[in-house]
């Protein structure tokens, strides 16, 4: 009773007061007037999140639901594509291709940074049977950013298909898919979104779309040409999450009330807050050149590792991270500060992190680490985005 619980995970994340009540609507059968009028309101709201003018495909899934329906209706079994595993969720396209019998030219990064084009255009080169990239835009296992604008860039002009994985990044930080040219652009409700897991989102260019309608989609569920059909008539193809849809209606709206510009310059605060607070502690970041916007990774030293370090946060202070994932799971803390998430969140979590290394036996000699990390804070607001 002493704090009240904030969860700084990379997701799930915090529900604002206003999407909970949203949630609470009274059941409504989704094939009736008013769910069509709700689909119809959230479709145009969703479009301009993922900034495209094609259909947003709403799924009743995880963000990884929407992953494998990329890979179903784009590609066929025994078709070639190259994904970039610099984490776990880089990793995850590969199994989803294995699953379906995609054959895969993988391009491992180090686990903290990012794919650099000229090594995925070398790829392509010695892999000429490619038909696709896949890439996470934001990997959410490490907190590093990949370049999809150029990447996009490299697939246009090599003929393939891009598909991007943005969970950890639409709503979060800048991804427009038609001006980037982002063939397949995908999401989950549980971060940036305000939302509690249960839906994805997927869109596909025209080029993707042409591509899907030519092979036979191999998922009786994640269809996408069916969904869109059922789409265009304010329906969806199965029984969706009508509360969900109802929840997801009051967060575009919180989204958009403001713009997208005022969401993404908070997002980049919240970013240079967390980063400069843990540099100042003495932590090293685990992303150090290209990073996301919605979560900050850092290492630990050796005799510290992240579950009593996690545990001692939560149980004294109320202050719920996560560890690292796979090999970094000891090793490795993600404090999240994506979606409905301020700067007294970032800074309660701060201190906690900075309190529990403490109590552990770690030394921290920088007594204004929280100053130094305000100071970003505000610094960023002022000069907008980079």
């Amino acid at each position: 009773m002493l704090h009240k619980t904030r969860l700084l995970t990379p997701g799930p994340t915090q529900l604002p007061d206003r999407v909970r009540l949203a949630m609470a609507h009274d059941m409504v059968h989704h094939r009736k007037p008013s769910f069509k009028q709700l689909m119809h309101t959230v479709q145009e709201n969703l479009q301009t999140l993922f900034g495209t003018a094609q259909p947003v495909i709403t799924l009743t899934a995880s963000g990884s639901g929407a992953m494998t329906a990329a890979v179903a209706n784009l590609f066929t079994a025994g078709e070639t594509v190259i994904t970039i595993e610099g984490g776990k969720f880089g990793e995850r396209w590969g199994g989803i291709c294995d699953s379906l019998h995609v054959n895969t030219a993988k391009l491992s990064v180090p686990w903290g940074e990012s794919a650099a084009v000229s090594d995925v255009e070398a790829l392509l080169d010695a892999t000429p049977a490619a038909s696709g990239i896949l890439v996470q835009v934001s990997e959410t296992s490490t907190g590093a950013m990949h370049p999809i604008k150029e990447l996009a860039a490299l697939a246009k002009k090599r003929n393939v298909l891009l598909g991007a994985d943005g969970v950890s990044a639409v709503s979060i930080s800048p991804c427009p898919m038609d001006e980037w040219g982002i063939d397949c652009l995908l999401t989950g409700s549980q971060k940036g979104l305000l939302l509690p897991p249960g839906l994805s989102f997927i869109a596909l260019s025209p080029k993707a779309w042409e591509k899907a309608e030519s092979i036979p989609c191999r998922d009786f569920y994640f269809n996408l040409v069916r969904e869109r059909d059922q789409l265009a008539q304010d329906q969806t193809n199965f029984t969706p999450a009508i509360n969900l849809l109802y929840g997801l209606n009051e967060s575009l709206l919180m989204l958009l009330e403001d713009g997208l510009e005022t969401v993404f310059r908070k997002q980049w605060a919240l970013t240079r807050m967390a980063r400069t607070g843990l540099a100042a502690m003495g932590f090293e970041l685990l992303a150090k050149g290209h990073y996301t916007w919605g979560l900050t990774s850092f290492l630990l030293p050796a005799g510290i590792t992240s579950g009593p370090l996690l545990a001692h946060a939560a149980e004294a202070y109320g202050i719920v991270m996560a560890a690292g994932m796979g090999h970094q799971k000891e090793h490795v803390v993600r404090l999240g500060h994506m979606g409905w998430v301020d700067l007294a969140d970032v800074a309660a979590g701060l201190y906690a992190t900075a309190a529990s290394f403490r109590a552990l036996g770690g030394h921290i000699g920088m007594r204004d680490y929280l100053e130094q990390a305000l100071a970003a804070y505000e610094k960023a607001l002022i000069n907008g985005l980079p």
